[in-house]
């Protein structure tokens, strides 16, 4: 990652530039020369001085600085420039053109390196050089661009209130705006179109009124819209007209302009018009406004709703906790709260902040982490959660991790990130909308002119009329909103399901993917050796011999051993005192258990005994097919049990796969097991391919081998040997109870620890891809077919024109269209319900579960 920057220009406009980078990696003298060498090289650098003992390299350029090429030619050299990351909310944005005039505003500041701009979330996400720029800095780029915005704190408990309260806010104007002006548009419409429609309200009027004093009215009412609840279309749209930059806002204050200011003329100055010319299109004006507010009422709402899954997970936090102080118990509030102190939960109560459990038992729902709906029985030394919900009993718990360091703090980051992040799908998007609105006006002009020059009288009129029209028609708006809207709805929901998707990108290259690797140990497996077999010989029971063989292998160290202890105490059985204890390498073990002669080893260790192991060859047959090693117990000199021991495979892996394949999904499996072991178990799950025998740094290798035909693959994995593997697959999905390194290393993570979260996340990625695409091909599809219809294009053919009334309300329902959709993802049903994993009872007769061998 690059390090930083210090730039300072000359405010005088002197052609020198001056440009300070700390450079990180340099250990001695020829460093300082290699970087001073590089940077000399860079088109425009007059002088570059290295300082070893500040780390530091002060470059001056001829003209204006190039911190890209800088930190490009250091980088080359072999060593780094730190970058930083820096997030700004930004108001007033209203379509995709803003987005693009903001992007472009930023990336022109001196040491950034890219800036990425979301409509839905209105944030930009800005990556530069580490101290090279401040916030001001930004901050003045997007306020000169026409736009207010203020950084966006992670360390802020209230900034995403903040947030709330100021979009609140808009929207109740948004509604106080439309009130007012629905108020006043309904007389005017009334009057207009109702003397048009309606032939009795025509003679009312004319002879009630008369004309002239119904087109004064119309003018009165048509101005408090306009410079009412109008006004914040001109005071937006106007300066970004004059600054050359012409928005959503732009269009509309030309088009109720054109009509408003034609209808004026009409009213006051008729003579200055062509014969028969003289109407007035007050109403226009008036309901283009109207519906507009309506239109984007609408939007504020549904833009709310797209956001409610980062609210759900923000409403988790708890306000407050009960802390152990000086011996009692006080209530604080939750940022008073730090790590090591002892915080007690009663039944019912949220769990303020992670820590580990130190007194008392109980359930705690956890569902809105994992999305596993049920509860997870806590005890001493188990790990909790802030945020999640205690069910039934009372405990205490010492703090561990508190403010921006709890694990729902960086869950609503994750999906924060994901949700302001753009898709590769947006990159035509963006080009498109740079030229709309340029290119929209430039219809409008031409609309305008060819009405008048070859439109039948009253050309005027016409002309005016259809050059509004397409102006009001068309909706930069549905173009902005179609992607982002999508991504933030689909990995809100994915979050409910316990997807976090760390990369945006992720979304759409999941959806590509068409084999799934999957890592062998803790990913389809347990992760853990478990007695998964135990077949008493006729003369014994099961609990007997079990209790023998457990108190044997108390003396052995073996992970097997383990595990036959484990499954004893898990049956409460007590364990004798064991004398002489033996152990034969590559054998077994043998002891004395209250009196009694016990060996558990191999087959070669019961033949040394001088026992058959015959009887049990059916069993050992079908232990060895399901790709386990069979174990043997005798006791007293006779044979008293077949045992095995293995890495169970999860109870839901045998679905996981299945649905996989239903996608159309190719399964594949990395494993360290030999290559019989590992056929074995591929046979019993019916995964496609394997690679066996891989050693932990093979795991990239393997993953090459996958790429067959240019497939696009994704591996799963837990493991701090996956790490490589994440990265290098096209998605990385990391089995959320895994470590911190593979979870760092992947780009989507599923927070159960449950493999059916692997279909369930290709789902959502394949339902939210297929969102946008539908988004956008309506947003380009009614502009491409409205703005011709708006100009008059059938007017030829069957006579048909568009009023720009008309044109306002498709425009809004243009936008509210886009949003509608994209919150169907809310609807998005998982194909894989997720739930709780249960420890199934080591059963003492044959088991027909799939298990994984890890034997002696």
């Amino acid at each position: 990652m690059a390090s930083v920057a210090q730039q300072d220009v000359n405010p005088s406009m002197s052609s020198v530039t001056r440009l300070s980078l700390p450079v990180e990696g340099m250990t001695c003298a020829s460093c300082v020369g290699r970087v001073e060498r590089a940077l000399k090289e860079v088109t425009g650098v007059q002088m570059a001085s290295v300082n070893l003992a500040t780390e530091r390299a002060d470059i001056t350029f001829t003209g204006l600085a190039d911190p890209q090429a800088a930190v490009h030619a250091i980088e080359s050299a072999g060593y780094t420039v730190r970058e930083e990351t820096t997030e700004l909310v930004i108001e007033d944005m209203t379509c995709a053109s803003c987005v693009g005039r903001v992007e472009k505003a930023l990336a022109k500041v001196p040491g950034v390196l890219e800036a990425t701009v979301n409509l839905a979330t209105e944030r930009a996400r800005v990556r530069h050089l580490a101290g090279g720029l401040s916030t001001a800095d930004l901050e003045a780029a997007v306020e000169q661009a026409g736009y207010k915005s203020r950084r966006l704190s992670a360390e802020t408990p209230t900034a995403g209130d903040q947030d709330a309260e100021r979009r609140e806010s808009e929207a109740r104007a948004l509604r106080r705006d439309l009130l007012v002006a629905s108020t006043l548009t309904l007389p005017v419409f009334i009057l207009e179109m109702g003397s048009h429609l309606i032939p009795a309200m025509h003679h009312w009027v004319m002879g009630f009124l008369g004309q002239q004093s119904s087109w004064y009215i119309q003018f009165a009412l048509a101005t408090l819209v306009l410079f009412g609840p109008g006004l914040r279309f001109f005071q937006k749209g106007v300066p970004a007209l004059l600054r050359g930059a012409p928005d959503m806002n732009s269009l509309v204050s030309l088009g109720t302009v054109a009509a408003y200011g034609y209808s004026v003329v009409a009213t006051f100055t008729p003579k200055v018009l062509p014969q028969g010319t003289a109407n007035v299109y007050f109403e226009a004006a008036v309901v283009i406004v109207t519906l507009i507010l309506l239109g984007r009422t609408l939007e504020a709402r549904a833009k709310g709703r797209t956001s409610q899954a980062i609210k759900r997970l923000v409403g988790l936090q708890a306000r407050t906790a009960r802390v152990e102080r000086n011996g009692e118990a006080i209530e604080i509030a939750l940022d008073q709260v730090a790590t090591g102190d002892v915080v007690l939960v009663r039944p019912g109560e949220k769990i303020p902040v992670d820590g580990e459990v130190v007194e008392g038992t109980s359930y705690v729902d956890e569902s809105m982490i994992t999305g596993e709906p049920v509860p997870v029985s806590k005890g001493a030394g188990a790990e909790v959660v802030g945020g999640t919900i205690n069910k039934t009993g009372a405990f205490s718990f010492r703090v561990t991790k508190v403010g921006a360091n709890t694990m729902l703090a960086q869950i609503i980051r994750l999906v924060e990130e994901a949700q302001g992040s753009k898709l590769p799908i947006q990159a035509l998007v963006d080009k498109v909308t740079m030229w709309f609105v340029p290119a929209v006006m430039a219809a409008a002009a031409l609309t305008f002119l060819v009405w008048l020059i070859f439109g039948p009288d009253p050309a005027l009129t016409f002309a005016l009329v259809n050059a509004v029209a397409v102006l009001i028609i068309a909706c930069p708006c549905a173009m902005g909103l179609a992607t982002p809207t999508s991504i933030m709805v689909g990995t809100g929901r994915a979050a409910e399901f316990g997807i976090l998707f760390r990369k945006g990108e992720a979304l759409q290259s999941l959806r590509d993917v068409s084999v799934v690797a999957l890592d062998k140990t803790g990913t389809l497996t347990k992760g853990r050796p478990e007695l998964t077999d135990l077949v008493p010989a006729e003369g014994f029971e099961y609990n007997e011999v079990l209790a023998l063989v457990a108190a044997v292998e108390t003396r052995s160290e073996h992970p097997i051993a383990e595990a036959i202890v484990a499954a004893a105490k898990q049956r409460d059985i007590t364990l004798a005192p064991v004398d002489g204890f033996d152990a034969t390498p590559g054998f077994g073990v043998s002891a004395k258990v209250a009196g009694r002669t016990v060996a558990v080893g191999a087959d070669r260790f019961m033949t040394q005994l001088g026992l058959d192991v015959s009887s049990f060859l059916p069993t050992a047959k079908r232990l060895g097919e399901q790709g386990k090693s069979p174990l043997y117990a005798a006791i007293d000199g006779r044979l008293a049990a077949v045992i095995a021991v293995a890495d169970p495979i999860k109870e839901t892996t045998p679905a996981a796969i299945k649905a996989l394949h239903a996608l159309g999904l190719k399964v594949a499996m990395i494993t360290g097991d030999n290559a019989a072991t590992a056929a074995a178990i591929a046979k019993q799950l019916g995964i496609d391919e394997v690679a066996a025998e891989v050693l932990p740094d093979g795991k990239v290798a393997a993953l090459k081998k996958f790429r067959i035909n240019g497939a696009r693959v994704a591996f799963v994995g837990d493991g701090i040997n996956d790490a490589p593997a994440l990265a290098e697959a096209d998605v990385g999905l990391a089995i959320g109870t895994g470590t911190d390194v593979a979870i760092e290393a992947a780009d989507v993570v599923l927070m159960s620890g449950d493999l059916r979260g692997v279909p369930n996340a290709i789902a959502i990625s394949q339902a939210t891809i297929r969102n946008i695409k539908q988004n956008l091909f309506w947003a380009f599809a009614y502009n491409a077919v409205l703005i011709p219809v708006a100009a008059g294009a059938l007017y030829p053919v069957n006579g048909t024109l568009l009023s720009p009334i008309f044109a306002a309300a498709a425009m809004a329902f243009s936008s509210v269209f886009v949003l509608g959709n994209a919150l169907r993802l809310k609807q998005f049903r998982a194909p894989m319900t997720v739930e709780t994993r249960t420890e199934t009872p080591i059963s003492s007769t044959t088991s027909n579960k799939p298990r994984l061998v890890n034997s002696r």
